[in-house]
């Protein structure tokens, strides 16, 4: 993970000239939205994914399109989300033993609630049900890979299935798949939270203890990937969103968020933005947006929603957004974003990825509602 001279300090200019406006601590929320509106503009203009419309990088963007409309009201963002889905017939993608394939639904899921009968989210429970309920080589501890042996075998799909179903359970009032989300996200927790860093391995492979070579950062530390403890926060801010007030493990859920908030705030950077390493921030001495958005998204989400004190983490998220502005170009393009991957890597001034501009779409949406 070193770099020469060159290619770091061409980075860092790169990054100092994305952050050359200087940051302010006020919030305006005419501007904000305005951000919002551009940059779903060019990610709509511009549109991407890895397997199919339906995947979970398309899914992770409308998830932030989702907020963004709830936030704002603006009809722009709805419009979106129902276009989609009449275009995927209101279908998450076909491998039903992969949590990143019903990311999809999470965006159903609202329309359905914005109007009667405009959905149909019989492809949706067919998923979950088979999903949850059905063996697949992952439950059973078949899949040749040796990381593969529960459902959720890595960080990211606290994401990509929980909110989703946290809200299918609100919607239908089957406290039924509750049990079976906190069965599953157990699993992963035991497997993959490291208690002492409050952060998590993104699979088993960056899990010290657990591979005969354990790898880790230049600097002696263990890998943590931003995005990847990105994807855990910030799901956790949507579960708690829609998780009854008396569910009998939300506590859980609460404690949980709490200390990997207290952490992540703890590993901001100076510009405002997190590294891609958490634990080895100058492997790539620049900020990275998705994970960046993820956590901004989720520590405001905490200050909005009384779980994070306001006067400690307010300056921190409202650093965080004007980063986060400051790397968006003037067409409403999302830069520095890095790519789809497992594992730090770095990124540029011209990276995107339709997952970062759902990340800047969550950490916007939550920005509108702070004082």
């Amino acid at each position: 993970m070193k770099r020469t001279p060159k290619t770091m300090y061409k980075s860092v200019f790169l990054f100092l000239l994305c952050l050359g406006v200087k940051a302010q601590m006020t919030l305006d929320k005419e501007k904000i939205e305005h951000a919002m509106v551009s940059a779903m503009e060019w990610q709509e203009a511009h549109p991407i994914f890895a397997l199919a419309p339906t995947d979970w990088t398309n899914g992770a963007y409308y998830v932030g399109v989702t907020k963004a409309h709830e936030a704002t009201k603006n009809p722009i963002f709805l419009a979106a989300l129902k276009t989609q889905g009449y275009r995927n017939e209101w279908k998450p993608l076909y491998r039903t033993y992969h949590a990143d394939d019903v990311a999809i639904s999470y965006s159903y899921l609202y329309a359905n609630a914005t109007r009667k009968n405009l959905v149909d989210l019989g492809p949706t429970k067919a998923f979950l049900d088979t999903h949850l309920y059905e063996p697949n080589k992952w439950k059973d501890g078949t899949d040749p890979n040796k990381e593969k042996k529960i459902l959720w075998w890595w960080c990211d799909a606290l994401f990509m299935a929980p909110p989703v179903i946290t809200v299918y359970a609100k919607q239908t009032g089957e406290e039924k798949y509750l049990d079976a989300m906190h069965k599953y996200y157990m699993e992963t927790y035991n497997l993959l939270y490291d208690k002492k860093e409050q952060l998590f391995a993104r699979d088993t492979r960056y899990q010290w203890g657990v591979n005969a070579k354990d790898l880790k950062e230049p600097n002696g530390k263990k890998i943590f990937w931003a995005r990847g403890n990105g994807w855990v926060l910030g799901g956790l801010a949507l579960v708690l969103t829609d998780l009854p007030q008396d569910y009998e493990h939300r506590d859980f859920y609460v404690n949980l968020y709490k200390e990997m908030a207290a952490k992540i705030k703890d590993l901001q950077q100076e510009d405002g933005l997190w590294r891609t390493s958490l634990l080895s921030p100058e492997s790539w001495n620049h900020g990275e947006v998705s994970a960046s958005g993820f956590y901004t998204f989720a520590l405001a989400w905490g200050v909005n929603n009384g779980l994070l004190d306001k006067a400690e983490y307010a300056p921190a998220v409202k650093k965080a957004w004007n980063a986060l502005v400051a790397c968006q170009h003037q067409n409403g393009m999302v830069g520095w974003v890095q790519d789809i991957g497992a594992d730090p890597q770095p990124a540029t001034a011209d990276s995107w990825q339709n997952y970062g501009t759902g990340a800047f779409l969550l950490a916007g949406s939550e920005l509108l509602k702070m004082d």
